[in-house]
């Protein structure tokens, strides 16, 4: 929960705040634990809802923090991603340990280090990520491939 939190915050302190306000909240709120999912019958851990109350409490802090914007359609960056693009077609990943990825991931904008987290790391699909970050699934995907192409740029570079 801890590595959660500090991925998105970027800040050990805040990341350990935000993990003791976290189990605090959801010991307080134990008697609301469903272990039904409400996209089907399956049963949802104890561990994946403690998870979401973690990422939930980070995004809040981060955007108390950096004022981010907001995630909705009319604020999505456009950038002339057909310079980046050209410039990775050549690079050769396989050499990349991933202390270099999560270093670089860690240098990204507050938005795309956040899709990048849930999406590559924490392994949420995009429905998931769109309810988590209260926007539809086509800004996530496009965040996505935008956050995926910024990061190859990065990598390329170094």
């Amino acid at each position: 929960m801890y590595n959660i939190a500090l991925r998105i915050l970027n800040d050990s302190f805040e990341a350990e705040d935000i993990m003791q306000e976290s189990f605090l909240t959801a010991f307080s709120k134990l008697s609301t634990f469903k272990s039904e999912s409400k996209f089907g019958n399956e049963n949802v851990p104890f561990g994946s809802w403690l998870k979401r109350i973690v990422i939930n409490k980070s995004l809040t802090q981060l955007k108390k923090n950096k004022n981010i914007q907001s995630w909705n359609d009319s604020n999505v960056e456009v950038n002339n991603l057909s310079v980046v693009e050209d410039a990775v077609v050549d690079a050769n990943y396989n050499s990349l340990k991933a202390e270099e990825i999560l270093n670089a991931i860690k240098k990204l904008k507050d938005n795309y280090k956040v899709v990048l987290t849930l999406s590559l790391i924490e392994g949420f699909d995009n429905d998931e990520i769109s309810e988590i970050l209260k926007t539809n699934n086509q800004n996530v995907r496009t965040t996505i491939s935008r956050a995926k192409n910024k990061l190859r740029f990065m990598l390329s570079e170094e």
